[in-house]
C-alpha cells in the first residue's frame, strides 16, 4: 500500500480544468519529483493534496485512509506538511516564532526538540533565530519555510519550488540538507522546474504537462530520456 496514492484526480478553477485525471502513488521513505514547466498545473497539484483545494473528481488516499475532502488542517495533523511556492514564511515575527508555527499540532517538548533537529539541518537559521523573517535573504527565507514544514513531524514533506528564484549555491545547499531529511525516513514529494537537480535527489518521476501525466519513471531513467532532456534539462 502507497503512502500516497492519487486516482484520477481532477481540479477547475470554475469553468477551467487545471488537473485532468491525474493519477499517481508515492512510497514510504520515497523521494518523488514532479517536473513540468509554468502552468503544468504542479502547485494545484500540491494544494490540491494538502486540502487547500478540493478536486472535482477523483480520490486522495493517505496511509490507507480516504483525504479527499479532509480540512488542510487536520491533513497536517495526519502527517502532510507543505512548504508553499514563494515560501510564504510571517515576515513580521521572527524565524523562531515562523518555526513554532508550524508545531501548532505538536506537544511543546516535541516541537522544541524537532527546532533542534531544524537548526542542526539549517545553521544559518539557528544565527538568525531572533530576527524577523521578513529581512532574510531568499535562500534563509526558503530554508525558514522548509524547517517550517518539518516542525509538523510530516511523514509526508511536499515541498513546492525550493529551488525558484535561488542562487546555484544555496540550491546545492539546500538539496544538500534535503538529502538529510530523507535519511531519517520521512516521505518526500517535490515539485521542481530544476529537473537536474530533482532528478538527481529522487527515486522516481513524473512529468506534468497542461493537467496531464505525460512520463513516469524512475529518476535514472527520466535523466536518460531523450525527451525529458530536451523538454527539461538542456545542455550540461
Amino acid at each position: 500500500m502507497s503512502l500516497l496514492s492519487i486516482t484520477d484526480m481532477k481540479v477547475s478553477y470554475g469553468h477551467i480544468e487545471a488537473i485532468k485525471g491525474v493519477s499517481l502513488a508515492v512510497e514510504e521513505g520515497e523521494v518523488v519529483t514532479i517536473l513540468g514547466a509554468n502552468g503544468a498545473g504542479k502547485t494545484t497539484l500540491m494544494r490540491t493534496i494538502s486540502g487547500l483545494l478540493k478536486p472535482t473528481a477523483g480520490t486522495i488516499t493517505y496511509d490507507g485512509n480516504d483525504i479527499t475532502q479532509t480540512r488542510a488542517d487536520a491533513i497536517v495533523g495526519l502527517g502532510i506538511a507543505h512548504s508553499p511556492e514563494g515560501r510564504r514564511v510571517f515576515g513580521t515575527l521572527t524565524v523562531e516564532e515562523n518555526l513554532m508555527l508550524g508545531a501548532y499540532t505538536r506537544p511543546r517538548t516535541e516541537a522544541l526538540e524537532t527546532r533542534k533537529q531544524v537548526y542542526d539541518l539549517f545553521p544559518r537559521l539557528l544565527e538568525r533565530r531572533l530576527q524577523l523573517s521578513g529581512t532574510l535573504s531568499g535562500g534563509e527565507q526558503q530554508m525558514l519555510a522548509i524547517g517550517r514544514a518539518m516542525m509538523a513531524k510530516p511523514r509526508l514533506l511536499m515541498l513546492d519550488e525550493p529551488s525558484l528564484g535561488l542562487a546555484p549555491i544555496i540550491v546545492k545547499n539546500i538539496f544538500a540538507a534535503l538529502a538529510d531529511v530523507r535519511k531519517t525516513g520521512v516521505t518526500i514529494l517535490v515539485v521542481e522546474q530544476n529537473a537536474r537537480i530533482a532528478l538527481k535527489l529522487a527515486d522516481r518521476g513524473y512529468v506534468l504537462e497542461v493537467g496531464k501525466i505525460v512520463h513516469e519513471d524512475t529518476a535514472k531513467a527520466l535523466m536518460a530520456s531523450s525527451e525529458v532532456q530536451e523538454a527539461y534539462l538542456g545542455k550540461g
